[in-house]
């Protein structure tokens, strides 16, 4: 289905939804930048499970949209907004300059719960996947992290709606000035592949599931954390922290540190209110990866691959795959401790 053009799509198709971490995504896309606002409709019909082929010609109420226009893809269900997918440059004051990442996102009553541009590190931007060492052939191609002499060209993006979910995709080409044609051109290094699926919400909470395939276009391209004992770099949500945040992993309550803690493959991130399960893929290169936790003014961050930069394969590119569990309310810790539960589904 394209994207580039207004759609409006019937009720009849019918898939099964796809298990975290399957292989099978969207290959449509759209032009790149394209002007127009394009609004998609996908009716859902939840409460009719068992829907017979002649219930699936009566009209419904649509239960997601997405829009798109020059600046990015925001995915609403039932009229309320759930995140938006930045694909245009954003910058302050001619700083930061970055696309590529999610914000903002919102908790199941509405209420945003990422941030972009926070004062205490402009560089960080709602849902993000970034490196400060990012390397061709040994020489440094800016710093992703802290977006400096260093861009995400988009190839393409596109929008699929199946029956319990919407699925964005984008083709995104990493460059920076520190590699250049002989006509003084980028040239591109890293081709990104990039899919964030959205499911419906139910049993108040839901899941946001993230696959980034990074495939080099060179033989030597490396990349890798903050060359400190932190190590922080890869999948880092910037969230809204309150003096009531827990952080609870597999084995109970968790005590960020200033180094990254080894605590199994998800945390909880909550207050009363509600909070965030970050879920790491069993697939992913590294798992179960370390995490970086902070109580105040930074990101949460499943820290891959560390200080030391590994070489990115062309024959096999790593592909990172995380869950978010947005949920309403402080989740027990059965159901939290019940990993299986969390990253299947």
């Amino acid at each position: 289905m394209r994207t580039d053009t207004p759609v409006k799509t019937a009720s009849g198709t019918f898939r099964p939804p796809i298990p975290f971490g399957s292989r099978r995504g969207s290959a449509d896309s759209s032009r790149r930048h394209q002007p127009a606002v394009v609004a998609v409709f996908f009716s859902l019909l939840s409460a009719i499970a068992g829907a017979t082929p002649a219930d699936c010609n009566e009209a419904v109420e649509p239960r997601f949209s997405v829009t798109m226009d020059s600046d990015g893809i925001l995915v609403q269900e039932n009229d309320r907004p759930v995140l938006r997918y930045q694909t245009a440059v954003q910058s302050k004051d001619g700083r930061w300059p970055r696309n590529n990442y999610v914000h903002p996102v919102y908790d199941l009553d509405g209420n945003v719960i990422t941030e972009d541009f926070p004062v205490d590190h402009g560089h960080h931007r709602g849902i993000f996947w970034a490196w400060h060492q990012v390397l061709v052939d040994g020489k440094p191609m800016g710093d992703s992290w802290v977006c400096e002499d260093f861009e995400w060209d988009l190839e393409s993006r596109a929008a699929k709606l199946d029956h319990d979910k919407v699925t964005l995709s984008a083709a995104v080409l990493w460059k920076s000035p520190a590699l250049v044609d002989d006509d003084g051109r980028q040239v591109p290094f890293v081709r990104e592949a990039t899919t964030i699926t959205v499911h419906a919400q139910k049993d108040e909470r839901r899941f946001v599931d993230f696959r980034i395939t990074l495939q080099p276009l060179f033989d030597d391209v490396q990349i890798g954390g903050s060359p400190d004992e932190k190590g922080y770099g890869g999948f880092s949500p910037r969230i809204r922290l309150s003096d009531r945040t827990t952080f609870v992993g597999p084995a109970g309550e968790v005590e960020p540190q200033i180094t990254s803690i080894e605590a199994g493959p998800w945390m909880d991130i909550a207050s009363d209110q509600g909070g965030v399960t970050m879920v790491s893929h069993s697939g992913n290169p590294g798992f179960p990866e370390p995490w970086i936790l902070r109580r105040e003014s930074s990101m949460q961050n499943a820290a891959w691959p560390g200080r030391e930069p590994v070489r990115l394969s062309k024959d096999h590119p790593p592909t990172l795959r995380y869950r978010l569990v947005i949920h309403r309310g402080p989740a027990s810790y059965e159901q939290l401790r019940n990993g299986t539960k969390i990253s299947k589904n």
